[in-house]
């Protein structure tokens, strides 16, 4: 077999391609790296020479031989002190220059200046192999560092997939890569702030990215383009899945633009940097795509971006104001006199201001329309004549301020660009006149029982009464667009029908982590009695009518039959299932379907928890007034004392965030829009229909630390119902169909009539490995197609099984249990899964070696280890538990992990006493062994295969 799915051959066409698009690259450069300061010194002197020959001149005269050290440990300082962004966009002061020194010239917006331009062409990019960084260890290298002009900008681990995976990249930088040693000296190249701004761990087919290291607890994010609406990367037939991040990311321009207009420095109450946002790559594609297409087709197009819970819609938002208040056309002139944006993400504002500080030191660039700072129409002319390049307005001003501008666009001839966020609120007067011509039977009798809107309505109506502008630019932003959303700003796909603009689907945004899929434990109150009561249907007047039903258990004994018997249920089934989530700091929302069922829920609920004496917290929301004399004598709001006398004045969200409260009842609100990541339980008592079920739902999948499940018990919808409300929105492809696993029996003639692959794709594979020419790319496009379509169908078999076991479909369930048998065989039988293995021996042992002492062979403590200890932590039902339904950044941090391993240890001792007596003295042993299990030993993955799972990132 050849030698050709190596890693080293994956790092060096990385380089070459590089280096073909303008990088310099060099074998050898890695000796030219100054480890002390973190800096290729070579290309920051010839940059300062080439770009500032008078700067250049008054250093060497100061300094002389000494030049090159002083300027190191300059710039170096710098970096640890302000941050390598900081530095690189302002530059670095030196005694003896009248001017800071620059360290890259970014594009400028206008190319009119031919110095800039040249200095713009001057910036050195390289990229360095194998660089031995490290402060502590020497032999500690690198795999590739992104210099620009000498600055390290980024380091990349890389790992073959023929050998490891994306996920060994990972740990290699979480365990190995520290960047504050114990009793060891600061690493700069990964230290934060001074070091590298971003790391990447690189595999053939995935990419995850951070912009701060810190050990074990370092939380890398997927940095990938989406597979057909699904997490990963699509099978590229030219070579690497993960190409477009050299090919595309790292292109000189490119590089430089993300470094220049797109990374955001955060900052403390004290000013101090305290993290750095990296684009993720659908944020990075869909502002490009969308600034490209203006430019193209001008001012007056329509957008419709579709991206989920999870993406990061306010950063999205602030780089399109930003880069669309900048953009000048072909003539060099603004393309836009203003841009608007419409949000009620309270900290929109702020972060537009800070990012746009962060990018040019500018401030007063933005401004906000608010109803508490005056007139309106007031503020709105003052931002325009004060020339504000960005307008920010809440939902209840944004009518006023569309139809202005809509005025100025016809009359004056500007241009504005419109960009509208998820937004909802209650609207009156004239905007809730409109509204009635636009929206449903069902959406107006909400409305008018104190119901929100959002800007997708309020925008169609002001479209539908005037005829379009060529000076207005719309760009919608929306997890889930209504059908007319979609009328109005998609554009005709290949069948003719309307389609986004660009989409970053649910699918995704759930397969990487970003949020929680709600529907896995959505339960129809109907199913939860019949699970509880043997598969007996649910049926109303029996269960009036027969005593011994309604005793059979705690929570589903009772129908829903009145508001009484429903709060017991969701009152028992919080505290027997969810409160406990998080720590005790889990919270539900319920549901109702008027204002009126609000108030009555209200008092029904604090009645009944007064009588247990449980300690909840309940809170009601809805809009206006309700008029309820059967409740209380006078009319009653959400402030009133009397539904929330806990309120004090406070808003809502705000209240409910503290931890005196746990269940939010709602009418008519905050079914969209609400943001609180504790939410860990629904109970639904009101039909919900299409994109309502989507959003209403989705009020449970935000993520938090250690949240991986969700409850909703719902009274009345349908389930099927449910379900195809959310395939609309949660993927774009259906799967392939899975194989038959008892069609053959040798394992061989089953995949091959299983079709995973053909004998085309084998021919061209052997080629490919018999080839003395033949490259990494070719072997990886030979087998990629076949791996990609082997993990699509072991997928499907995990929905599947999990599908099955809902159902308790006993048969089905061995069905797909098969199914993933045969898969996994499949894997194994592969040679290079023997490789693998190998490799991963071979690291535990260079892991190991050196922990302990005494005359111990290789083979004494592989066995300890990867046989003895972890064979032992593989039957503790704990950690299998843990695993499955953790990361495994979280379950590294278990403490019963570490409790676990040190009864291991004690269990050991007799077999092994002289490495058992070592562990068990030696915290640094213990953490070592820990380490090399969570590393080369793949703990994690075999604990969550035993629970039927797949390893996640």
């Amino acid at each position: 077999m050849s030698n050709l799915h190596q890693e080293h051959f994956f790092e060096t066409a990385i380089c070459e391609a590089l280096a073909a698009q303008g990088w310099l690259y060099a074998e050898g450069d890695a000796s030219q790296y100054d480890r002390q300061n973190a800096l290729f010194l070579p290309d920051l002197l010839a940059w300062i020479e080439h770009t500032q020959p008078d700067s250049y001149q008054r250093l060497a005269k100061t300094h002389g031989p000494q030049m090159g050290a002083r300027l190191a440990e300059r710039v170096r300082k710098n970096l640890n002190e302000r941050g390598a962004l900081d530095v690189l966009r302002r530059g670095v002061e030196m005694l003896g220059l009248t001017k800071p020194l620059e360290l890259v010239q970014f594009k400028p917006a206008l190319a009119l200046n031919p110095a800039i331009q040249q200095r713009y062409a001057a910036n050195r990019l390289r990229v360095v192999r194998q660089v031995h960084h490290s402060l502590n260890d020497p032999t500690e290298s690198i795999d590739l560092v992104l210099f620009v002009n000498g600055i390290p900008t980024a380091t990349v681990e890389l790992k073959s997939d023929f050998t490891q995976s994306v996920q060994d990249a990972v740990d290699q930088y979480r365990f190995d890569r520290n960047p504050q040693p114990k009793g060891g000296l600061a690493e700069p190249l990964l230290s934060f702030r001074g070091g590298a701004l971003v790391h990447f761990a690189v595999s053939q087919t995935e990419v995850m990215m951070t912009t701060r290291l810190d050990g074990t607890a370092t939380r890398f994010l997927p940095f990938n383009k989406g597979d057909a609406g699904a997490a990963g990367n699509p099978v590229n037939p030219q070579g690497y899945a993960t190409s477009y991040l050299w090919e595309e990311v790292w292109a000189r321009d490119s590089w430089l633009d993300i470094m220049g207009r797109y990374l955001i420095g955060k900052r403390n109450e004290k000013k101090q940097l305290s993290s750095v946002i990296f684009p993720r790559y659908h944020q990075l594609d869909a502002t490009r795509k969308l600034v490209a297409d203006v430019l193209a087709n001008g001012p007056g197009q329509r957008y419709l971006i579709q991206h989920s819970a999870g993406s990061g819609k306010t950063n999205s938002i602030a780089w399109t104001a930003h880069f669309l208040a900048d953009l000048h056309g072909a003539d060099h002139q603004k393309l836009f006199d203003s841009v608007l944006v419409v949000s009620d993400r309270t900290v929109l504002d702020a972060q537009l201001q800070e990012a746009i500080f962060d990018f040019e030191r500018t401030t007063g660039v933005v401004a906000s329309i608010s109803n508490d700072s005056g007139s309106k129409s007031a503020q709105l002319s003052q931002a325009l004549k004060d020339g504000k390049k960005i307008i920010v307005c809440t939902i209840q001003t944004f009518p006023f301020a569309l139809k202005a501008v809509q005025e100025l666009s016809a009359t004056e001839g500007k241009r504005f660009a419109v960009i509208a966020d998820e937004a909802h609120s209650s609207q009156t007067g004239e905007a809730a006149a409109k509204l009635k011509q636009l929206l449903s039977a069902e959406e107006l009798a909400e409305l008018q029982d104190g119901g929100e809107v959002g800007t997708e309505d309020l925008l169609a109506v002001q479209m539908a009464a005037r005829a379009g502008s060529d000076g207005l630019t719309y760009i919608a932003f929306t997890a889930t667009p209504k059908q007319k959303t979609m009328e109005l700003f998609g554009r005709p796909g290949a069948d003719g029908l309307p389609e986004p603009f660009h989409v970053y689907s649910m699918r995704q945004a759930i397969e990487e982590g970003f949020i929680l899929d709600v529907l896995k434990n959505y339960t129809p109150y109907k199913l939860a009695f019949k699970l509880a009561n043997n598969g007996k249907e649910y049926d109303e007047k029996e269960v009036e009518k027969s005593e011994a039903m309604k005793g059979i258990m705690q929570w589903v004994r009772l129908h829903p039959y009145n508001i009484a018997q429903k709060v017991q249920v969701v009152v028992e089934h919080y505290r027997e299932n969810v409160q406990h989530l998080l720590g005790g700091k889990a919270k539900a929302m319920i549901v109702v379907a008027s204002r009126k069922e609000a108030v009555r829920w209200q008092k029904a609920i604090r009645s009944y928890i007064e009588s247990r004496h449980y300690p909840l917290g309940v809170l009601v929301a809805f809009s206006g007034e309700v008029d309820d004399p059967d409740s209380f004598p006078e009319p009653v709001s959400e402030t009133s004392k009397a539904l929330n006398p806990g309120l004090k004045g406070r808003d809502i969200r705000d209240a409910f965030a503290e931890p005196d409260y746990h269940l939010l009842l709602v009418a008519n609100k905050f079914q969209t829009g609400f943001d609180q990541p504790l939410l860990c339980g629904m109970y639904v008592d009101k039909m919900l229909g299409g994109i309502q079920a989507v959003q209403t739902l989705s009020r449970l999948n935000r993520a938090y630390p250690g949240k991986d499940t969700t409850y909703i018990l719902d009274f009345v919808n349908d389930a099927m119902e449910i379900l195809q409300a959310f395939k609309t929105y949660h993927t774009t492809a259906e799967l392939e169909a899975t194989t038959d696993p008892n069609t053959v029996y040798d394992l061989r003639a089953k995949l091959d009539a299983a079709g995973h692959y053909d004998d085309f794709e084998v021919d061209r594979l052997a080629k490919v490995e018999m080839d003395p020419n033949g490259t990494q790319a070719q072997l990886n496009a030979a087998i990629a197609p076949v791996a990609d379509r082997l993990l699509k169908r072991y997928k499907l078999a995990q929905t599947d099984q999990a599908h099955a076991e809902s159902q308790h479909d006993k048969t089905a369930i061995q069905a797909a249990k098969d199914a993933m048998a045969a898969l996994i065989l499949f894997k194994q039988d592969s040679g290079m899964v023997q490789d693998k293995e190998k490799a991963l021996l071979e690291e535990i042992i260079q892991k190991v070696n050196g922990l302990f002492e005494g005359e111990l062979t290789d083979d004494d403590q592989l066995v300890y280890v990867n046989g003895v200890i972890k064979g032992k932590l593989l039957e503790n039902d704990t950690l299998i538990q843990q695993a499955a339904n953790n990361s495994k950044e979280q379950f590294a941090n278990s403490p019963d992990l570490s409790q676990a391993l040190l009864n291991a240890i004690m269990d050991a001792f007799e077999a092994h006493t002289s490495m058992s007596t070592q562990a068990l003295g030696s915290e640094r042993i213990r953490d070592g062994l820990k380490d090399t299990l969570l590393g080369p030993a793949q703990l994690y993955e075999a604990l969550r295969a035993k629970a039927g799972n797949q390893p996640r990132i």
